[in-house]
């Protein structure tokens, strides 16, 4: 199978992984979220505010659910960074559209390493759309 191209700016927001958590990992792992929140050494009402989507995944929470789910923290960072970036895009979609960009950016390193986050961030979209990527079991 080739390889597909997320098209920026997405039409729909990413999902927060908190949904993740909720949908997929727990019912997976088939545990209740008092039996995950203990596991994760954190109160049920503070899981209860990441899987309600209404608190971000957080550096602290990212190395636990990360740990917890067997596939460390920063899949966890990068959904939450995506999912705050489209939310932010579209918040300010107005304010930057009168932002002019500068054509030339600094040194061919700079410009380099501009490619490489672009890279990362076309990455994470092709894992956020694949089931299944998210975890092991």
């Amino acid at each position: 199978m080739g390889e597909y191209f997320v098209k920026r700016p997405l039409k729909r927001s990413p999902v927060h992984p908190g949904e993740i958590l909720r949908e997929d990992v727990l019912p997976t792992l088939g545990l209740s979220v008092s039996e995950a929140a203990r596991r994760l050494g954190i109160s049920r009402q503070q899981l209860h505010r990441v899987l309600a989507c209404t608190h971000p995944i957080t550096t602290d929470m990212a190395l636990r659910i990360g740990k917890f789910a067997g596939n460390g923290p920063a899949l966890w960072l990068r959904m939450q960074q995506a999912y705050d970036l489209w939310y932010a895009e579209h918040r300010m979609k107005d304010e930057l559209s009168k932002i002019e960009t500068v054509a030339s950016v600094g040194s061919s390193a700079q410009r380099i390493r501009l490619d490489c986050v672009s890279e990362a961030n076309h990455n994470l979209n092709r894992l956020l759309d694949k089931p299944g990527l998210l975890y092991k079991k």
